[in-house]
């Protein structure tokens, strides 16, 4: 992945042999999607099951598509990185108890090139409010990702990867353990079924954690996040301002 700073992005390669759950391949998969989660909040996630071939055909047939409509699709799921970074935590024994259902939106999205010379921006910098986002881009290489107060970087997704990005309330739900990255530009979302509450497990609370977040329906912060009580709060602090235990954060 190319970026325009030194520094040293994460790439997970995702084999079919290190998939299979309760293995040591897993458990190492595991502890590098955590880690990335925790730094960036994001990693590019390199497959070899999905050929370039087939990532042309799609973005084929969606740019028909988008010629017509802005189309989507949603189902109810329980996602594999959820697995694996319940596991990572060693909370393996109470997944069950611990995933947030969620379904999955495919959302496709056309920008206009700027002008020769000049840059537009495709979408505002902000943090994903669904569990999570994963990003696959048609080449275009606009994904820029904030990382340190001010300083971004831009990204160039290879050919046969996506990107991973963590969303508010899966930094909610891992107590602030995980990074909801400020980003710019975004494509497919997990969002959590109606009437989900986004609550930190006890067991990732302690004296060197204490709660930081109460419990919240998802839908409530959602709503939230978009009405006008919250227009003027940088999007990074959106989750702050609605669901902190401590003080609210100035304006």
């Amino acid at each position: 992945m190319g970026v325009n700073a030194e520094i040293e992005f994460p790439v997970i390669e995702f084999r079919s042999s290190d998939l299979e759950r309760g293995t040591d391949g897993w458990y190492r998969l595991c502890k590098r999607v955590r880690e990335a989660c925790e730094t960036f909040g994001c990693f590019e996630v390199a497959y070899e099951k999905i050929s370039t071939k087939t990532r042309k055909e799609t973005f084929g047939l969606m740019k028909e598509l988008i010629e017509q409509h802005s189309p989507y699709h949603g189902d109810t799921n329980r996602g594999a990185y959820q697995l694996m970074i319940i596991d990572s935590y060693g909370l393996e024994e109470k997944w069950e108890s611990m995933m947030i259902n969620y379904k999955t939106l495919v959302w496709f999205m056309k920008y206009m090139a700027p002008p020769p010379g000049e840059y537009e921006r495709g979408l505002f910098a902000h943090t994903d409010k669904p569990v999570s986002t994963i990003i696959c881009d048609d080449q275009v290489s606009g994904l820029e990702i904030e990382v340190s107060d001010g300083k971004w970087i831009k990204l160039s997704l290879s050919p046969s990867s996506f990107c991973f990005v963590v969303g508010d309330p899966l930094k909610a739900w891992s107590n602030g353990r995980l990074k909801a990255m400020n980003h710019r530009v975004m494509m497919t979302f997990a969002i959590p079924i109606e009437g989900t509450i986004i609550k930190a497990p006890k067991e990732l609370i302690d004296k060197q954690h204490p709660q930081l977040y109460k419990d919240f329906d998802f839908m409530d912060f959602f709503l939230f996040a978009f009405s006008d009580l919250a227009k003027h709060i940088n999007s990074g602090e959106q989750l702050q301002a609605f669901a902190s235990l401590s003080l609210p954060i100035s304006n």
